[in-house]
């Protein structure tokens, strides 16, 4: 059936966008333990969680054979229309900390921190020399008992390097900062969907009405303090949430119980950050692309661009780009709405005359959608929407039209 075919597609999507392949493991056997486990892992296994292996980290694609149970269609669906609750944990947070924590993150990122306001967070991304991405990250100007600081999200599979880059950088600097380091010791929860405020709403007394899309503060949640941050990675409204790791299981239960709520995995996650055109690093972007290439010149803020502004690794090539795009710039990223197949990572885009101008690097069918969606990079000047380019998939040329992302309209919160 239709609906079979996009459950296979769906899923094939996630195992295209893991280095890893995401194979399923038999997890309660011996190979789990070579395998991370978030805080809720157990969780996972009593609400039938069908685990992989994503970022060296046992990992739900979606759940199975328990009344949590939906597939990667209905739990995309889900997100879209009530509020689905990912386990997040695998990713990294890192508090700076000290009174040069501002002068150094921005040393080895494209953010105007200095003028970011108290409580506001933003995308950024870490640069290398040459003005590739290393990573892609959440940075946020906040407080806590300790004092004001940057609050980071790093990806799990870049949280290493990110780590031993930071460090190397560290050692130059000089300054007064410090680098902590909060991974598997809490919990970190993504809550996501048009109703995620309402039931969030119900377990805190700040008026999240209030709280734009970006805003994060620190908050009690059912009583648990947490760190909360109006953001996400599906295009839907939502809350990134923070909780120490005794409170973890407890905030988990609570709010997969709600009625709009069920438990979401890796499958939906990756439908639903495809159709909002967003990056998964590592296969959309990754340390040769830089910043104009992969459509994200807007992370570099402004007052980054300056003469006088701070350097940052690869500042000359990424600042010559956004000066004079049309001459330094040759590929982009763009969308793509291809027949036939889905078209996924690795199929090459072509002319109608047969000339390679570009590449796949994430493609499915869209569950929303209900038809194939693609992105890639692709040489100028085939990247203007409406260009009508050839995919090849399975020996098979296909049609594929350039469109602008997202391929579904984002739906993040900003308050009247």
């Amino acid at each position: 059936t239709r609906k079979a075919a996009m459950l296979r597609a769906s899923v094939s999507s996630l195992v295209g966008a893991t280095r890893t392949a995401a194979r399923s493991m038999a997890m309660r056997g011996m190979a789990t333990k070579e395998l991370k486990r978030t805080l809720i892992y157990d969780e996972h296994l009593k609400m039938g969680g069908n685990l992989v292996d994503f970022a060296d980290y046992a990992m739900p694609v979606q759940y199975k054979d328990s009344p949590y149970a939906q597939s990667i269609i209905e739990s995309t669906k889900q997100v879209r229309e009530k509020a689905g609750l990912f386990d997040v944990s695998h990713m990294c947070s890192i508090r700076w900390r000290g009174k040069d924590a501002i002068a150094f993150v921005e040393s080895v990122t494209v953010l105007d921190i200095e003028n970011l306001p108290m409580g506001k967070g933003s995308l950024s991304v870490i640069t290398n020399e040459e003005g590739g991405i290393i990573d892609d990250t959440m940075v946020t100007k906040t407080s806590d008992e300790k004092g004001d600081h940057i609050y980071q999200v790093v990806n799990a599979g870049c949280a290493p390097k990110d780590i031993k880059h930071f460090e190397e950088h560290l050692g130059k600097f000089g300054g007064d900062v410090t680098m902590e380091v909060q991974w598997d010791n809490r919990g970190l929860f993504a809550l996501q969907g048009p109703k995620a405020a309402s039931v969030l709403q119900k377990y805190v007394k700040e008026d999240l009405s209030k709280m734009g899309f970006g805003d994060a503060a620190n908050m009690m949640v059912n009583g648990w303090p947490c760190f909360v941050a109006r953001c996400g990675y599906t295009g839907e409204d939502g809350f990134e949430i923070f909780v120490n790791g005794d409170e973890a299981v407890p905030l988990w239960r609570l709010l997969c119980d709600e009625p709009d709520v069920k438990p979401s995995g890796l499958g939906a996650r990756d439908a639903l950050r495809l159709e909002a055109g967003l990056c998964l690093y590592g296969h959309d972007i990754d340390d040769t692309t830089t910043p104009s290439e992969a459509g994200l010149t807007w992370t570099v803020s402004k007052a980054r661009r300056e003469p006088a502004a701070r350097k940052f690794p690869g500042s000359d090539k990424i600042l010559k780009q956004i000066e004079s795009p049309k001459t330094e710039v040759k590929k982009v990223r763009v969308g793509l709405v291809p027949k036939g197949a889905p078209a996924r990572e690795g199929a090459i885009i072509t002319t109608k005359e047969g000339e390679q101008v570009g590449v796949v690097t994430s493609g499915a069918m869209s569950p929303t959608l209900k038809h194939n969606i693609s992105q890639g990079y692709v040489n100028k000047p085939h990247n203007k929407a409406g260009t009508e380019l050839v995919v090849e998939v399975r020996g098979k040329s296909n049609p594929a039209v350039v469109t602008k992302m997202p391929f579904v309209p984002t739906n993040y919160y900003k308050p009247a």
